[in-house]
């Protein structure tokens, strides 16, 4: 069942940023990914009452559900959605794969959970394989203020997304349903965009053009309601450190797509990034069940 969750996780989270990509445009960013959360928000509550399985939350699950709203679904958005306005999404990219190491740090510095010695090996391992794929884009970026800002609100979108992940296994370690809670914590982060947009004076309305309305769909039904439950189940079955390691391997998706649609072209230091961000994986988690039982039966 990790497994599965992990595969589901990575394929659906490198495949988003795709979809996001389409949203840029007329429609302002804190709009589009209001609009996001409301429909996901909706979607999840509406499947889970007719299904009977939406309970009377607590008081403390809503307070929950709000800090969640404010690290998983708003705040973290905006910051990446703003940074792409100063750096390439690779970069973007690069520094988003630093959530498990903050994860692990988090961990240390608020609950004392040292990291082990091959979660640390595993997470500079894959941390040094995105450098690889996406050095160039270091290499001809100029280290303007801009570039170091744009890095700087990654930085901080990303550390909001490891707080997320905190607050969902601390969430699920109280026993508080985990569907029910995200369904809520989406809707307050809608809401929470929405009133940030009309303080701005922006439109709730969005672009009505069959690219956007099928991104917004995608984004909001299987990236988040899909998306983000069967990531948040990871977290709270191996913990916020260990799940966050999926985060490593959404850019490599994205660059898949991106040598099928975009016409990328692979290098010897891109290669060597993939086998450094796999060899990683497998030091965090070493290899599959059934690999090791093939290798036992076979030595």
């Amino acid at each position: 069942m990790n497994v599965t969750l992990y595969i589901i996780t990575v394929l659906i989270w490198g495949t988003t940023w795709l979809a996001i990509a389409f949203q840029i445009g007329d429609t302002p960013v804190v709009v589009s990914v209001g609009w996001r959360f409301a429909i996901a928000s909706a979607a999840l509550l509406a499947w889970l009452a007719l299904r009977g399985k939406l309970p009377r939350l607590s008081k403390e699950n809503h307070k929950m559900a709000v800090l969640l709203a404010l690290c998983l679904f708003s705040n973290n958005f905006l910051c990446f959605y703003f940074a792409t306005q100063y750096i390439p999404s690779g970069l973007n990219a690069v520094v988003f794969s630093l959530a498990p190491i903050l994860n692990a740090l988090n961990l240390w510095w608020l609950e004392k959970k040292r990291p082990d010695a091959s979660f640390i090996q595993g997470a500079l391992m894959g941390f040094s394989g995105i450098l690889m794929l996406f050095g160039a884009q270091f290499i001809h970026s100029a280290m303007d203020l801009t570039i170091l800002l744009g890095l700087g609100v990654t930085f901080v979108g990303t550390y909001f997304f490891s707080m997320g992940n905190l607050v969902s296994a601390r969430a699920q370690q109280k026993g508080m349903p985990l569907l029910p809670t995200t369904g809520w914590a989406m809707g307050y982060g809608a809401l929470y965009l929405f009133a940030i947009a009309l303080f701005m004076g922006h439109s709730l309305a969005f672009t009505t053009t069959p690219l956007y309305v099928s991104a917004l769909v995608y984004l909001a039904i299987i990236g988040s309601v899909i998306g983000f439950n069967t990531y948040l189940a990871l977290v709270g079955r191996i913990g916020a450190a260990k799940a966050a390691y999926c985060t490593v391997l959404f850019p490599l998706v994205a660059l898949s797509l991106s040598t099928i649609f975009e016409g990328y072209e692979w290098t010897w230091q891109s290669v060597l990034g993939v086998m450094l961000v796999v060899g990683g994986n497998l030091r965090v988690f070493g290899l599959p069940e059934p690999v090791k039982r093939w290798y036992h039966a076979h030595r």
